[in-house]
C-alpha cells in the first residue's frame, strides 16, 4: 500500500492533481476540505462545529479532522493506496496521523508539496470561486488569510516529513501536465521501490 500526502497552499492544485493520480494509479483520494464542506452544506453537527472557522479562512479544529481521518483509515485498510489531500495541516495532526497509520500497520511513504507563488495562488482561487460559487474563494481578504494561516501554521508540516526523509517539492506553477508528469515520476519511484 502506498500512502501519499499531497501538500501545498490553497490554490496550489492539490485537488486537481490528486484526482488525476487517483485515476491513473487506482489510489483512493481523500480531501478533508471536501468532506468538511459537505458536512457544512448538509448542516451536520460536524459542519456546525467547523463552519465559522472555515468562513474566516481558518483551519478546522485538529480533533475534528483527526476524527475524520481515523474513520477513513479504519474503513479503507484494503485499499491499494491513498492520496491525502489537505491533511495533515498541523504538526499535531501529522503526529496523530503517524499513530493512526501505525496502529493499522501502515505509514506515510511520501509528502509531495506543490509550490506556487502567492500572487498566482490568489489568482487561481479567485478564478475557482467564480467558477464554483464557493464563498470562501470569493473574498480576497479571506483568501489572503487562508494563505497566511497556511504559511504560519501548515507549511511547518513539511519540515516534519523532511526530517523523516519523505519530503519532495514539486514546482506547481508550471503547466498542469508538467506538474502531473513530475508527480507521476515520484509515484512510480515509490512503486518501483516496493512501497
Amino acid at each position: 500500500m502506498i500512502n501519499i500526502v499531497l501538500f501545498g497552499a490553497p490554490g496550489a492544485g492539490k485537488g486537481t492533481q490528486a484526482g488525476k493520480l487517483s485515476e491513473k494509479y487506482g489510489l483512493n483520494h481523500i480531501s478533508t476540505g471536501d468532506i468538511i464542506r459537505a458536512e457544512i452544506r448538509d448542516a451536520t453537527q460536524l459542519g456546525q462545529t467547523v463552519r465559522d472557522a472555515i468562513e474566516r479562512g481558518e483551519l478546522a479544529p485538529d480533533r475534528v479532522v483527526i476524527e475524520i481521518i481515523e474513520g477513513y483509515v479504519q474503513s479503507h485498510r484494503a485499499a491499494r493506496g491513498n492520496i491525502f489531500d489537505g491533511f495533515p495541516r498541523t504538526t499535531q495532526q501529522a503526529e496523530a496521523f503517524d499513530g493512526i497509520l501505525a496502529a493499522h500497520g501502515m505509514r506515510i511513504d511520501a509528502m509531495l508539496e506543490l509550490t506556487v507563488p502567492e500572487d498566482e495562488l490568489v489568482r487561481r482561487i479567485v478564478l475557482r470561486g467564480a467558477e464554483s460559487g464557493r464563498a470562501d474563494d470569493a473574498d480576497r481578504t479571506v483568501i489572503r488569510n487562508r494563505i497566511e494561516v497556511y504559511n504560519t501554521r501548515t507549511a511547518v508540516v513539511a519540515g516534519y516529513y523532511r526530517a523523516q526523509g519523505k519530503y519532495t517539492a514539486i514546482d506547481g506553477s508550471v503547466g498542469m501536465d508538467a506538474v502531473f508528469a513530475a508527480l507521476c515520476a515520484e509515484v512510480e519511484s515509490l512503486i518501483s521501490n516496493g512501497r
